[in-house]
């Protein structure tokens, strides 16, 4: 799950960047490399004393008009325009690695028989029927009365980060679409660590000091055991000639079994257990161990690992103990984990997704776009039934997929993936217009990433904002909350409310009850990391109503129809175990995930919240002459 895209500034070619007015399928991934120099300096600036790292100053802006053009007929498809590209916008200076090494479809074969005929895919089949083999994953038997699974070769070319060819991987998947409930699979469930516990883990090993370890298990799924008979044909190519008739009956789960994920993490949670750890209640992917003075967590995610803890010869030991039991990969410090790159600095580490950027501006022919300064334009209201013509939703919902993805760093573009994904199932073409703009957005902010302070105070702090009625048409609000630990953000969420609030102290209140609930979760899983918060969570409110609803049941009349689970808000307040306090509106930093903002408060929310430029660190101290426009 490596992300290798990136950026690289060798060379440019003058091909004309073609825009199109609807959705274009996706193109194949793209890959580069970028340059690292040391970090910017960046400030913070600090409603109600509180510190938060902030962006240098804003980009240049240039006034001019925004081009806007209504559909002149009802066809769904659009004729495509084709532009040359503007230097004014597009850099000739840096370009995407895969115009220095491209990659030609023929080279990835899509049937045995293609891969068959280039020694590369020979000798990368043998390599992984081999490992098959060793890990006695199947025996031969004859056949039964039950119909065997059918298998295929997948075949993918793996590259370096500055796009080179890695190595010509193939992968033996079964066919597992056509397993039936209760007789081949039962239970499939397999939890993967969640971004939160990833930014908690990184902040307390950051303000601790401890060095982050980064492993990657070599097929993963093989290492699960089945517990159900399941039968597979011989795969293509590899018929054993004493045995043609028979059949594999596989005794360790394969790559596209409905239950190999969860067989493997059960394997991996046995031994864990065997060795000490002990399984976190707050996210079952994360597994601390916690003896004799020693403290360690493990975090995984299907076979991506980050090891963290307080002594590096405990994890040298654990990791040669692991690797004895699983192959393994001990890749060092993770500079790329789940596609985010980690960059550290001399007093931070800096969160990016700016390859990921990169290949969705270059899949949809973006890369040459004007950019713009908000995700979302501020004067617009996005409904179901605009009178557009509707675009093929395909294109649509997977990116607005790989967007949801990309939040994983940008909580500056919450809300408006939220609303967009609010229309996945009948998009128009209006909705496509606002998710072309919100490429035209990540343009100009490609290299806006969050960091992560090295020495943060151990406080939990809180922000809740809710948008009553807001920009929907149904009446919902749109309830947001944006978590720190100190002074990194590691938790935030913008999504519509589920009933309509009848004022906006409801919706508020609603607000608070979410933010306080995931105060509580992350609170316990802080306790279960081994930290002790020196004093109660801080949870900022902009209502002044709801803040006094919190410590006292006034506007009964008003409230009574609250759904009584709202109300334990008041019972942690009451015991102490929460403090609510009122902030200025001006200083919400959760009002920049309920509504689409101007642009003026948007930089100065976005810079508050943490999101900052880290331009200087990804490709050197350069200077971007890209401008925007509102």
């Amino acid at each position: 799950m490596k992300n290798n895209n990136g950026e690289n500034g060798l060379t440019h070619t003058n091909s004309p960047i073609i825009i199109n007015d609807t959705p274009p399928p996706l193109s194949p991934t793209v890959t580069s490399t970028p340059l690292s120099t040391p970090e910017t300096n960046t400030q913070s600036s600090t409603p109600s004393n509180i510190s938060f790292p902030t962006q240098s100053n804003p980009p240049p802006v240039t006034l001019s008009p925004t081009s806007t053009s209504s559909p002149s007929s009802v066809s769904p498809i659009l004729p495509p325009r084709t532009r040359k590209p503007n230097t004014k916008y597009y850099n000739p200076h840096f370009v995407n690695s895969t115009t220095l090494h491209p990659i030609p479809l023929a080279l990835e074969p899509h049937t045995y028989l293609q891969a068959s005929k280039d020694p590369l895919w020979r000798q990368a089949m043998d390599t992984e029927y081999n490992a098959l083999l060793r890990n006695h994953t199947w025996e031969l038997v004859p056949p039964t009365s039950r119909p065997p699974i059918p298998c295929k070769w997948i075949f993918r070319i793996k590259r370096h980060p500055n796009g080179t060819i890695d190595k010509y991987k193939s992968r033996l998947v079964a066919k597992g679409f056509l397993q039936e409930y209760g007789k081949d699979y039962f239970d499939t469930f397999s939890p993967v660590t969640k971004p939160v516990t990833i930014r908690t883990v990184i902040s307390l090993a950051l303000s601790r000091g401890w060095s982050l370890r980064q492993l990657d298990v070599n097929n993963a799924f093989l290492h699960g055991t089945l517990q159900e008979e399941v039968y597979m044909v011989q795969p293509p190519g590899y018929t054993n000639p004493q045995y043609p008739n028979h059949i594999c009956k596989l005794k360790r789960s394969l790559y596209g079994l409905k239950q190999a994920p969860r067989a493997w993490y059960m394997a991996l949670t046995s031994f864990l257990l065997d060795s000490g750890f002990k399984k976190s209640l707050a996210d079952a992917s994360l597994f601390i161990y916690n003896r004799d003075k020693i403290l360690c967590y493990f975090m995984v995610y299907v076979d991506d690992i980050i090891l963290t803890g307080i002594t590096n010869s405990f994890l040298n030991q654990f990791v040669t103990k692991l690797a004895s039991r699983f192959s393994i990969k001990d890749l060092g410090y993770p500079s790329h984990f789940l596609g985010v790159e980690l960059i550290p600095t001399t007093h931070r580490l800096f969160l990016s997704q700016h390859r990921h950027i990169l290949d969705l501006l270059t899949a949809h022919r973006m890369d040459g776009a004007k950019p713009v300064l908000t995700p979302s334009c501020s004067s617009e209201t996005l409904k179901l039934d605009d009178g557009t013509p509707r675009v093929d939703p395909s294109p649509y919902r997977k990116l607005v997929g790989s967007l949801q993805y990309l939040a994983f760093t940008r909580p500056d573009i919450s809300f408006a993936v939220n609303k967009l994904s609010q229309f996945m199932h009948d998009p128009s073409q209006t909705h496509w217009q606002a998710l072309k703009r919100l490429l035209r957005y990540l343009k100009g902010t490609m290299y806006h990433g969050l960091f992560l302070n090295k020495k943060s105070p151990m406080e939990l702090t809180a922000f809740s904002d809710s948008d009553w009625g807001g920009v929907s048409t149904a009446g919902r609000s749109t309830t947001a909350y944006i978590l720190y630990l100190g002074s990194n953000i590691i938790s935030w969420k913008s999504a519509k409310q589920k009933s309509v609030s009848r004022s906006s102290t409801e919706a508020e209140y609603k607000a608070l009850a979410n933010a306080a609930a995931e105060l509580a979760w992350v609170e316990n899983l802080l306790i279960e990391l081994g930290l002790t918060l020196p004093a109660p969570p801080r949870l900022y409110c902009d209502n002044t109503g709801a803040t006094y609803l919190c410590a006292n049941p006034v506007y009964h009349s008003r409230m009574k129809h609250i759904a009584l689970d709202y109300h334990f808000v008041r019972e942690k307040v009451a015991a102490g175990s929460l403090r609510v306090h009122h902030i200025n509106s001006t200083d919400q930093l959760a009002d920049a995930l309920t509504k689409p903002l101007s642009r003026a408060p948007f930089l100065s929310l976005r810079s508050k919240i943490g999101v900052s430029d880290g331009s200087s660190i990804l490709r050197g101290r350069i200077t971007n002459n890209n401008t925007a426009h509102n």
